[in-house]
């Protein structure tokens, strides 16, 4: 059977869903043993977006997003020693130990965070962008959000300018179907987030995320047009988290028959099985990706329970840019 994509691509795609699922799954597992505290968003279920969005992409662009944001840092490039490291409130973690779940963070990666209030991403992603035009460079923003920021001012804002200066960012609504546990029909007359796109006369589109080929497609028409300084474009990506909101969310608020449909979509069985279809992948090859991926999430966790919290003489480090600020008292 032919397909558009190489074997090497969906190899590289299972394998980096392969990472991030079972690297969430660990830090739920640590999560339960109260080795991680505070806040925690996984990203189980999501993973196709990152996948097809790391191939659709240079290394340059610029990744922002909200809070669910493990597997996006991952696909960036943030090791996942950093990674789980800042899980565990270390200061080998990524946002030294600071920052904790919601807020990762890596500028030599291209990964801008990791922003715990709701939204706020948004602004700050179409500011990244102004900054790549006003230098002249050929990046490009991808700044993601979830169903439930689509409901916030700063998004109507943001659009109007966005599209008056014709900024190159990839606006990407994550659309799991739940703004923690309220669908979007409960808060919107408006369910398919991409026409609010219209209003600005911005591109936008409704993408299927349960498969990396889908996800790929659509950014890389976003990323040619915005590299073309055609300006933004809005990507509603339907996507589905197998997981409650956070780690304290039980989801009662959906059935175990919508739970089950959904899992037949899951993008890492889905893309393994075109591997073995399609490309004749034997088990062998998958064993060798699977304990690879074994070995860097146990390594993760080695490292981050063998790291040191920071001490206690870094509180007040990283809070205002200026070192000397005047008015911090000691």
């Amino acid at each position: 059977m032919a397909t558009k994509f190489s074997k090497e691509t969906y190899l590289y795609w299972y394998e980096l869903m392969l990472l991030l699922r079972r690297f969430e799954e660990k830090a739920g597992q640590m999560y339960g043993m109260q080795k991680i505290r505070g806040f925690c968003h996984l990203y189980i279920g999501q993973e196709a977006i990152a996948a097809g969005c790391m191939t659709a992409t240079n290394d340059d662009d610029i990744f922002i997003t909200a809070y669910r944001d493990h597997g996006l840092a991952i696909a960036k490039g943030i090791s996942p020693n950093a990674c789980m490291a800042e899980l565990y409130a270390k200061a080998t973690g990524c946002s030294k130990g600071k920052g904790g779940s919601m807020h990762f963070f890596g500028v030599e990666h291209r990964f801008f965070g990791g922003h715990g209030i709701v939204g706020a991403q948004i602004g700050t992603g179409a500011g990244l962008a102004f900054a790549e035009k006003y230098k002249g460079t050929d990046n490009v923003v991808l700044c993601f959000f979830g169903d439930g920021a689509a409901r916030q001012g700063i998004l109507h804002e943001t659009f109007n300018l966005a599209m008056l200066w014709k900024l190159p960012v990839v606006f990407i609504c994550e659309n799991n179907n739940y703004a923690m546990g309220t669908s979007v029909a409960r808060t919107s007359n408006v369910l398919d987030i991409y026409k609010l796109a219209d209003a600005y006369e911005m591109p936008g589109d409704q993408v299927d995320g349960m498969i990396p080929e889908t996800v790929h497609e659509a950014v890389e028409r976003a990323v040619k047009r915005a590299r073309e300084q055609g300006g933004p474009t809005l990507l509603e990506i339907k996507t589905y988290r197998y997981k409650g909101h956070s780690m304290s969310d039980p989801a009662k608020y959906r059935s175990k028959e919508e739970m089950e449909e959904y899992k037949l979509q899951d993008p890492v069985e889905t893309t393994l099985t075109k591997l073995k279809d399609n490309f004749g992948v034997t088990d062998e090859e998958i064993e060798q990706i699977t304990e690879r991926v074994k070995h860097q999430v146990e390594e993760s966790v080695k490292f981050a329970e063998q790291s040191a919290y920071p001490d206690d003489s870094e509180v007040l480090k990283d809070v205002y840019a200026e070192d000397d600020y005047p008015f911090i008292m000691d």
